[in-house]
């Protein structure tokens, strides 16, 4: 399984987060997912949320548009991006270095 696929107008991304990291971060790929560094902790909601909004602002779409389809309880999670604009550095590096493009066809 590669670490994003699409579907029409959909980027489902697989992630792998660490929480409570010093900062905000795409660190590469981690077997079949790309990996996300993140600093709020993993209680209450607070690592999700503020995954929804590190992802957002770093694809450039309002949070609305981004959500996580599943993995809410554990570091392995699914979220899917609607509509996302040109895709940032970190995540176009991470599909180079993984030798997987991130072309919609």
């Amino acid at each position: 399984m590669s670490w994003y696929r699409w579907e029409d107008d959909e980027l489902h991304l697989f992630l792998h987060i660490q929480p409570r990291a010093s900062r905000d971060e795409v660190t590469g790929i981690q077997g079949d997912r790309l990996k996300v560094r993140i600093t709020a902790p993993p209680v209450e909601g607070r690592a999700n949320a503020h995954l929804v909004k590190f992802l957002a602002k770093l694809l450039g779409v309002p949070r609305s548009r981004v959500r996580v389809a599943s993995g809410e309880q554990g570091r392995q999670k699914h979220l899917v991006v609607t509509n996302p604009g040109l895709l940032p550095p970190p995540l176009d590096a991470a599909s180079r270095s993984g030798a997987r493009t991130m072309d919609k066809g």
